[in-house]
Parts: structure tokens; sequence; C-alpha cells
């Protein structure tokens, strides 16, 4: 078994690598020599080139979403993870393996080696701005490991979950430059936004929306994660039989274990019973099992419960069972996916390719999602701030099915915050917190028999997802290029982590890396963590009042992490010099990697949510039923003053819908039944608004007008809603609450059908319940001081925004 140092020396001076600075490499020259004629001329072609070293490793990259490191039972938990538990086992596997807290800031670290902010996103893409570290574009400077290892005569693909492309370019009509497709990779099977239903997502290949097939995985029903794992595997066996010379770069992102939690019942019931004890008592156990396998240190201290997020003593016993079956499906959920991962690192085997693929196996783009705060079957209430009860969620879910309704399409439900918790043991807080490793500490795993020998040793080095792709680049002996498609290149953040492949004790190669995420920050340097949390929690509800909070006036802490494992023991009071100069650290790097103004993620959803990315429009004209228009690139149809007018030819016998937005998780929808117009407003399924006529509609060539307007301006605010058929009110209705910010992350506007998960519960059984009319056209306008509302103009700061610490 060759080891990787000795791999990367025989790269290095293969004769066949050259230092090239400047991608692509200039075209291959003809060996041949024309004379005047054939018989004069001399044909010679040059032997094919290669860029790459031979034996060149195949390469692939499992990426899975909003976990954390005490749920796996590969490294102390309870959720059974046996790929990845192969993986570490046939391979080697890091401890302090870090991410940036988030999803889209994460992805984007990985794939080009640079820190979140420098290739602008400093926050998810749906909540860019005009700051330069939170544009939600990652920069063409930046090139991804994809662009440069196509280059490089890798074949490139990518499947599932994609967050780095700005979410008003994602209609049908692109522009294209930030897909998958722009960013390196030859194929894309997946979703471009932040979650997906795993039962009626919304899927792009290549460059364009699909249907996604009617089964998966060889059942009889659909899941998102099979259909992933499925299509990966066909693209692996046709590469093996079309391209087997060229070794392969793949990036498989899952849904899972993102929200809405959803599996089929079978895999949630595998752990009936098995949280009965709740939040407290998991953490405490798997606190010490991580102890005893190594995975945390005997001197680690587990940390405590933060003040606000609820004991699970403090549930009343009638919500308990509500709460552990959600933490069974989210379990299942968790199982369930790497069983995906499963069955294509057993095709990679079956196909020959196992002793030379690299496998890296991250364990979470950030810790676990506490963004289901209490508990709910609607996940993006909170998103929006619209405050609710868990007994309204399960007044709710009982008209649904009860506790079976759980991981279904008819909810998009996610675990208490409590379980997020418990799942970062033995760390302080979850996603979304920069600050503490509980929001940042994801475990990787690496398999590569033909350069790594297996090691049960955990690897304890300080690293950052930054540093995969310099990692990549140093075994294959390639240079970081200068100039990529005519764009000069920015420099690397990572550094390459190769040493520690096969020497556990290697010395760290990592010396600082700074975190921010929403205010909350951070930075490491040699040993010590100087940190933050910042002005929110995201397992409290609603949003803090911005105006109130100054990052100067956060309350610093300091860590010793060659004593203190799990940020337990604060040094702040007793050593206020050492943190003065992190302090400063962390403002030199934020600086220089164009994260100020520090807290700009929040400038749309706490400050300003009324310049969320939107299209530059303010009305649209649609000439028959376009459909699949991405909720984010839609008119705001469920939170602006405006009105849809549709010039319709209507049947005798008229059925279906007219226009949804949304889905069955929150949504609104204009359809007909039966001859009678009706309108929902489904707030994110707790309380649904039908509005319905009395008389059946006109047949022939009709108009119908459908005007929303507030009856209190502010976000969340309550809404009329009046229809009208050919300028006659025919019915109208009180909307209490709305949706600031959207119905959900991937679904869409759809004219004439409702695709994808159906927005109303009176034609589910039904759906997609397509129009059996036609509609000739349809206008959208936004009214009153909508109208003359654009995202892209300039605007006046209300209050300064503070740029320093």
């Amino acid at each position: 078994m060759l080891r990787v140092t000795f791999i990367c020396t025989l790269l290095l001076t293969t004769g066949s690598v050259t230092a090239q600075e400047i991608l692509p490499f200039a075209p291959k020259p003809s060996g041949s020599m024309a004379g005047r004629t054939m018989q004069e001329s001399v044909y010679s072609p040059q032997p094919m080139e290669s860029h790459l070293p031979k034996d060149a490793p195949n390469i692939l990259i499992v990426l899975i979403d909003d976990v954390g490191p005490a749920q796996t039972d590969t490294f102390g938990g309870e959720i059974h993870t046996p790929t990845l538990s192969e993986i570490a086992e046939e391979g080697i596997a890091y401890t302090r393996f870090h991410t940036t807290a988030m999803c889209s800031p994460t992805r984007s670290a990985l794939l080009t080696g640079r820190n979140h902010h420098r290739v602008g996103n400093g926050t998810i893409t749906e909540l860019g701005n005009d700051w330069d570290g939170y544009t939600g574009r990652i920069p063409k400077s930046s090139a991804t490991v994809a662009e440069v290892l196509k280059n490089y005569g890798y074949n490139t693909g990518a499947w599932g979950k994609w967050h780095n492309t700005p979410a008003e370019e994602t209609t049908a009509v692109g522009p294209f430059d930030n897909w998958p497709s722009g960013y390196g990779f030859q194929y894309f099977y997946g979703f471009l936004a932040g979650e997906a239903s795993q039962y009626e997502p919304m899927l792009v290949r290549n460059n364009s929306y699909v249907d996604h097939p009617h089964t998966s995985g060889g059942h009889d029903y659909y899941h998102l994660s099979e259909d992933l794992a499925d299509d990966a595997i066909k693209w692996l066996d046709q590469h093996k039989a079309l391209a087997p010379d060229r070794p392969f770069f793949m990036y498989w992102a899952s849904g899972a274990s993102h929200g809405p939690h959803q599996v089929p019942k079978e895999w949630a019931d595998k752990y009936k019973g098995k949280f009965d004890d709740g939040w407290d008592a998991y953490r405490e156990r798997v606190f010490e099992r991580a102890g005893q396998k190594g995975w945390i240190p005997q001197s680690a201290k587990l940390t405590l419960r933060p003040e606000t997020l609820q004991s699970w003593e403090s549930i009343p016993e009638d919500e308990k069972p509500f709460q552990r079956r959600l933490m069974e499906v989210y379990a299942g959920f968790t199982e369930h996916v790497d069983a995906q991962v499963g069955r294509i690192v057993d095709e990679i085997d079956r196909l020959g390719y196992a002793d030379n693929t690299l496998i890296l196996y991250i364990w979470g783009d950030n810790g676990a999602s506490a963004e289901g705060q209490s508990g709910t079957i609607s996940e993006l209430l909170a998103q929006n701030g619209i405050p609710t009860t868990t007994k309204n969620h399960i007044d709710a879910l009982d008209g649904l099915g009860g506790l079976d309704a759980l991981g279904t399409p008819k909810t998009d439900n996610m675990y208490h915050a409590g379980w997020a918790w418990a799942g970062s043991t033995p760390y302080q807080a979850t996603k979304l917190i920069a600050s503490h490793f509980g929001g940042t500490r994801n475990p990787l795993a690496i398999r590569w028999p033909e350069g790594i020998k297996a090691d049960a040793v955990p690897r304890a080095q300080f690293l950052h997802v930054n540093d995969v792709v310099p990692t990549i680049y140093d075994i294959l002996g390639i240079t970081p290029p200068r100039v990529v498609n005519g764009v000069p290149q920015d420099p690397f953040d990572g550094v390459s982590f190769v040493s520690t492949f096969n020497d556990a004790n290697a010395k760290e190669v990592k010396h600082t890396q700074y975190f921010e995420i929403m205010g909350s920050r951070g930075v490491y340097h040699d040993g010590w963590m100087a940190s933050a949390f910042g002005p929110r929690a995201p397992w409290v509800a609603g949003m803090p009042d911005m105006s109130k909070w100054h990052p100067d006036n956060d309350k610093w802490e300091l860590y010793d992490l060659t004593k203190d494992w799990s940020q337990a023991e604060d040094l702040a009071e007793m050593m206020p010099e050492k943190l003065a100069d992190l302090k400063d650290l962390f403002l030199i790097e934020l600086t220089k990697n164009k994260g100020l103004p520090i807290g700009g993620a929040l400038w749309v959803p706490a400050l300003h949510p009324e310049l969320k990315l939107a299209p530059p429009y303010t009305s649209w004209t649609f000439p028959g039923a376009i459909t699949r228009i991405p909720e984010f690139a839609a008119p705001a149809l469920g939170n602006k003053h405006n009105v849809v007018s549709l010039d319709v030819d209507m049947p005798s016998n008229a059925n279906g819908v007219l226009y949804a937005l949304g889905g069955f998780s929150g949504g609104l929808a204009l359809y007909v039944r039966d001859g009678v117009l009706s309108y929902e407003y489904n707030l994110f399924e707790i309380q649904r608004i039908h509005i319905k006529a009395t008389d059946k509609l006109p047949v022939g060539k009709i108009k119908i007008d459908v005007e929303t307007s507030y009856v209190e301006r502010k976000p969340a605010g309550p809404l009329k809603v009046v229809l009208k058929v050919n300028g006659t009110e025919v019915a109208s209705g009180h909307v209490p609450a709305s949706a600031p910010i959207g119905f959900t992350a991937n679904d869409a506007l759809d004219f004439g059908v409702d695709l994808g998960s159906p927005v109303s519960i009176e034609y589910y059984d039904q759906a997609p319940f397509r129009f059996n009319g036609m509609i000739e056209e349809a206008q959208v306008k936004y009214l009153g001081d909508d109208a003359k509302l654009n995202g892209k103009e300039e605007r006046e700061i209300e209050r300064p925004i503070p740029v320093a610490d």
C-alpha cells in the first residue's frame, strides 16, 4: 500500500505534470505537416495529452445536511450510520474538522478553498444583499475545484442540494453562469434551493427543470434521497462504459437531513421508543459513549443547556409524544440517507474503483438545526417570524392523520431545538451559531486504500472545510492556477492536510481561522478561540430588535482549546490582554475577507425584509399556462399589494387550478371546482383561509381578477383578498397573517396546474389538478407603494450599521 507522502512525491516528479498557472490548457497542436497535396503531406497526429499523473484517483465528496457530531453512532450517537462507519473504519476520521455554521457559506468554501465571505457567501443565497461578502455569487476569481479538475481531464458531476446560485437567477431562462454548469460541473441533477420536499421536489438536470421519476430505489414510491443515489449510480455506470480512461470527480450533497424531515414510515418506526427520555438524557448518554470511543478526550466537559432552551422535563406530558415522534422521524430520515450513500459506495466498489477512489464523507455542512424551535409541522413558520404554539401544531396535525402524518408529504416537520442541541454534544449551540462548536464542528471520514492506511486513531488537527480543495490539489500535484478563463484568481485561505493522512500526530497545518454568521463570530489561532455569541439564538422564536444591537456591546469569551475541548471554561475575565489580541485578529481576518459589516447577513431578514431578493419588475405578462417559476423569482402574490388578472376560456364543466404559489406546507391558490371559483391562503398548515364564490362561473371567455391588499402594512400583516369576475366582485375575505419572506424554499408559481406539492387540501387528492379550460393570458401588477419598490434601486440607510468591533 502506497503512502501519501510517496504518492505526492511521485506525482510532483512525473514528467506529464507541470505547473500550469493558466487554465484552460492551450489546444494541442497538430503533429502533421500539410503540403500542397496529400501525397506531399505527412500525417502524424501527436499522442493524446494527459495533464494528470498516471493513476490519478477518482474523488467522491459526500456532504450531508444539518447533522450534528453526536447524532451518528459512528462517533457515539444513536442514529445508525453504517456507511459513515465503514468509511471511517477503512480509512481515517477527523475530530476537529469545521464548517461555517450555515449552508451556502460552507458549500462555497468547500468548493473553492476560500473563506465564505471572500467568495460572496456570508449568508444563504436567498438572503443575499449588496455588501461584497454577502452577494450570494461565487466570483469567477475563485474558480471551483470542479472547474480546475475539468480542465485537467476529470469527468465532473454534482447531485442534490446546490444552494450556490442567486435565488433570482434560478428561473428556466437563467442566466446559467452561476448554476453548477457555470462552475465546472459537466453534469448536475438536483435542486438549486436550500431545501426541497423529499416527495415532490422541483428538480434540475443540467440547465433545465425536469420532472422526477415516479419511483426510486427499486421501490413503488418516490423519495428524493433514493433518486439522487439512483442517478449517481447511473452516471457512474456510464462513466465506466464510456470514459474508463478518465478519473471522475463526484460531489453528492443530499437534501437530508435538512428540513423538511420526510421519510417512509418504516424507517422512522425503527426508532420507536428510543428517545422517550428526552434530549437532556440523550446528551448525557452520548457524552459518555463518545468518550469511550475516543472521539472526545476524557478531559472534555459537557457544556450546559442554554437558559433560553427548554428542558425535557418542562415539556407538558401531553406534548411529549409529538416531540418524541419528531425525533424518531429525523433519525429514520438520517439513517435512510446514509444508506443511499452506501449504495453509491457499493457501486464504486463493484465497478473496481475502490482502491483508487478518494472518498471524503463530511458529516454536516453545519451543526444540527434548531430552526424547528419548539417543534413544527411547517418549518418556514419560524423563518417568517410567525409565532405559534405547540398546541397549534398538534391540533393541525390531528386533521392530517395524527402522528403518523409526520414524515409524509402532508407535513414539513422539523424537530424541537432540544434535539439539535443534544445532537451537538458536548458542545454549546447549534447551526447558525459560528462562535461555538455546536454550530461548526462536523466529523470528516476519509477512505483511499491506495493512499491512506486504515487507522482507528482519530485525527485531532484543527481543520476547516476550506482546506479540502488545497488538499486535493496537493494530492494531484496541481499548482493552483493564477488565471482561469481569463480571470486572475484569488488567494487560497485553506491549506493542505495531506501530512495528516498517514500520521495521526502530524503537526498542525491550520494556525488561524475566523468564523462569522449573522453576527455570531469567533477566531481560532494556535490553540486559542475567542468568540461572541451574537444577537440571536436560532431556537428562540422571532428576530431580535436589531435597532438595539451593536457588536461592540457583545460579550466576548476566551477558551484555551489545548485544555478545554468543548469551550466549557471561559477565561475572558482572567486574560483580558489575550482576548483583546484575538479580537483584533478577528477584525483583521474578517476585513481582509470582505466580511464587513459585522452581521451583514442580517440586513435583509432582520432590518429590511422588503429588500429581500426579488425580480426587478413590478408587472408581469404570462402568455398562457407558464409553470415552474421558482418562488423567489416569481411575483410575491402573498405579501405585496397586487392584482392578478386572467383572461380565461372557461368550459362548462370547469375544474382545475388557475394558479398556485408554494406547496402544501404553505402557499396560495386560485382554483375552480365544479364551476365555482375558490381561493385558499394556506398559512403554513396552521391556518387555511378559504374564499369561495357562491355562483358558478360564466362559460366562455371571461376575465378574473384577484386583488390582494394590506389591511395593516407590517411584516406578516393581515391581508384583504377580493375576487372579481368580469369586473364584479364575487367573493372576498380576510387573511389574518401573511408570509413576509416566502412560503417555500423550492416550490414555484404555476399557472393552469399545481405541480410539485399541492397548495390546497381541497384538491390534494386530485393533484396536480390541471385546469380543463384555457388560460389565454395572465397579468400580475403590484399596486400602491409596492408598484414603486425596486430591490435594485439605491436606498438611504435609515440608521448606521456598525462595521467594527
